[in-house]
């Protein structure tokens, strides 16, 4: 039977004709060159950026240094129609630059800074095109024809400042100044989610050889007093924060559940007759450390440039620790910059990028509180306001709902990345920041002696939980880092400062009592705390705040035993018993004033150098994925 003419034939693919000339680059003929026409074709049509990715993941860098001056073409070309300002070829050749540049610069040269110059300039030309291509993006983002435009050439600036950020390339950036035009563009702006790549591109531009020479646009952040742009800043700030906030919480929703049938029947014994939860689809990642590996997400590079403007301006700290909620369903950005520290130091173990990250934020948190005036206001009612905490492992914060004082939050989540990062292997940096941030807080509260309302026993349970910890690993410790002192002194000088200054801070006698309670609980781990740190008899400040802690200690056991020895006490004392025993102590308990114990040496960024060093890296690796994912 013959085939019926019907019969549907197959359809032919068609290929886009960007795609076609994409194919085009970077093959080896005779003739390499192309003709003007071809290349006002090439910026006239709507660029394929995953065709274009594709493509440039093809070529290998000894192919790219080959057809040299193809790549050179169509860089120069690129510049010429950006220049121009026409559309919508200024349009294609800013996103074709974008793929461009970042395809390019993330390959893996012999000799990067030659090769990348040789690629996309040559040797001779370099000055003039990288020259002309600088002025032509500042131009761009202060008066580029519309706003997303402006825009696109932001990505632009940030492609090569993140793939280039290990050559000379960046200079050129530093030498044609982008901070008055990146903040005219930020002014510009109606929505404040704009003021991301701005902020982001001034992070790593403020970061480059910042401890090599004096960074212009470090010079410039110092300067900055537009109030108003500031707070655009910021409330962009807020709103990264509170979408990387998003991607922890997708992962597993922690928000403390209220009361219902099934939690009430359980806590009766009657959890038998709970009606079964429906499994969560993520429930298999939930326990998973491969769930969290790789968060936060790469919009957390944006943290780099929050600790740049923190410790540069100060009408940057002042409007973050003051900035309200726009609305009422919004978050305040101290909030949601909090909320974010306490999801990453929660699961900082799982990777060292998280760890780095977190260690970040506490060298914010610790700039801001180093300033008197935002210290008072971050521990007073003024700075009243809800924060989420992250909940997603035991042992689980303690619930406390509404608003409170900054202050408050801070310290929870210096306690909460106390309990769940304790490990053989311990994240040493990140312990000295967290403990330095919780002995400055108590510094500051006891010197100006505000009463802070928190819950006082968990911090003394974490504080002395870490001591113990110390002390059973100490061996291990000190063979894992000669920093480890610079840890423990801040811990035992917070905890005596506590004991002989507490009064002046503490909002009611119980929490004094409590504190005096767990030190007698503790008193062995004390002792043998001074002997395996070789803390000898008055040799420092730590070896003095350790007696206090060991006398006090040592006096209620002795009160204890006396009391025991004429059978007025039993064994097993109740809590009610054991405060009346504390209390009646005081009247010949003797805690010594010592003098420096709510004394700190005030940051300075040259002792942070190292781990100032590689979150500019980590923040450069994660603008090129960013990059990658618009």
């Amino acid at each position: 039977m013959e085939a019926s003419p019907l019969t549907q034939q197959a359809r032919p693919s068609f290929q886009p004709k960007i795609s076609q000339l994409y194919g085009e680059l970077f093959v080896d003929e005779a003739d390499s060159t192309h003709p003007e026409g071809f290349w006002r074709e090439f910026f006239l049509l709507k660029p394929d950026r995953a065709s274009f990715q594709r493509r440039l993941e093809h070529v290998s860098p000894d192919e790219l240094l080959h057809f040299q001056y193809e790549s050179q073409q169509l860089f120069a070309y690129a510049i010429q129609s950006m220049a121009a300002g026409k559309a919508p070829s200024d349009e294609v050749a800013l996103d074709t630059l974008t793929v461009f540049l970042c395809g390019v610069l993330v390959k893996r040269f012999t000799n990067p800074s030659a090769d990348i110059i040789t690629v996309l300039a040559g040797l001779d030309e370099v000055d003039a095109v990288f020259s002309e291509f600088a002025n032509t993006v500042e131009r761009i983002i202060r008066t580029g024809r519309s706003l997303d435009i402006r825009k696109k050439a932001v990505e632009v600036a940030l492609a090569l400042t993140s793939g280039a950020y290990q050559t000379s390339l960046v200079s050129y950036f530093t030498h044609r100044d982008l901070f008055p035009a990146l903040m005219k563009y930020v002014q510009d702006s109606e929505h404040d989610n704009r003021a991301f790549e701005p902020f982001l591109l001034l992070g790593l531009l403020s970061n480059y050889h910042r401890f090599e020479y004096r960074n212009p646009y470090r010079l410039r952040l110092e300067d900055f007093v537009s109030e108003s742009t500031i707070q655009k800043i910021i409330r962009g700030l807020g709103d990264a924060c509170a979408a990387s906030r998003t991607k922890y919480v997708a992962m597993q929703e922690d928000l403390a559940e209220g009361w219902n049938i099934s939690n009430t029947l359980t806590y009766i014994g009657l959890g038998v007759l709970a009606p079964v939860k429906a499994i969560s689809p993520t429930s298999a990642k939930e326990d998973s450390k491969e769930a969290f590996a790789g968060l936060p997400g790469a919009e957390a590079a944006v943290l780099l440039a929050a600790y740049d403007f923190t410790s540069a301006n100060k009408l940057f700290c002042s409007n973050l620790v003051s900035s309200p909620a726009e609305v009422q369903q919004h978050e305040a950005t101290l909030s949601s910059f909090l909320s974010l520290t306490s999801y990453i130091l929660h699961h900082a173990y799982r990777s060292p990028r998280a760890g780095l990250y977190g260690l970040l934020n506490l060298l914010t948190l610790r700039i801001l509180i180093e300033d008197q005036v935002i210290c008072k206001r971050i521990c007073s009612d003024e700075s009243k306001l809800p924060v989420r905490l992250c909940r997603q492992r035991q042992p689980y914060l303690p619930a406390v709902g509404g608003a409170r004082p900054a202050a408050a939050h801070i310290l929870d989540i210096a306690c909460d990345m106390i309990n769940h990062n304790l490990h053989r292997r311990l994240d040493i940096d990140l312990y000295i920041a967290c403990v330095n941030l919780i002995h400055r807080l108590l510094c500051c509260i006891s010197q100006t002696k505000m009463r802070l309302t928190y819950h006082w026993s968990f911090l003394w349970q974490t504080l002395l939980a870490l001591l113990r910890f110390l002390t059973t690993y100490a061996s291990d410790l000190s063979n894992q880092s000669l920093d480890i002192h610079t840890l423990i002194s801040p811990l035992i000088r917070t905890i005596a400062l506590a004991v002989s200054a507490g009064n002046a801070f503490l909002t009611d006698p119980t929490a004094y009592d409590d504190l005096v309670y767990k030190l007698v609980e503790s008193g062995d781990f004390l002792a043998r705390f001074k002997v395996a740190y070789k803390m000898g008899p008055s040799s420092s400040e730590s070896a003095n705040a350790i007696d206090i802690l060991i006398n006090v200690s040592r006096h209620y056991r002795t009160i204890l035993e006396a009391e025991r020895g004429k059978g007025r006490m039993s064994k097993n004392l109740s809590p009610r018993e054991m405060s009346k025993v504390i209390r009646q102590g005081y009247e010949t308990l003797d805690v010594p004033a010592m003098e420096g114990l709510d004394s700190w040496q005030r940051y300075r960024e040259a002792d942070e150098r190292g781990v100032l060093k590689r979150a500019a890296r980590l923040a450069v690796e994660d603008t090129r994925r960013l990059l990658g994912d618009i």
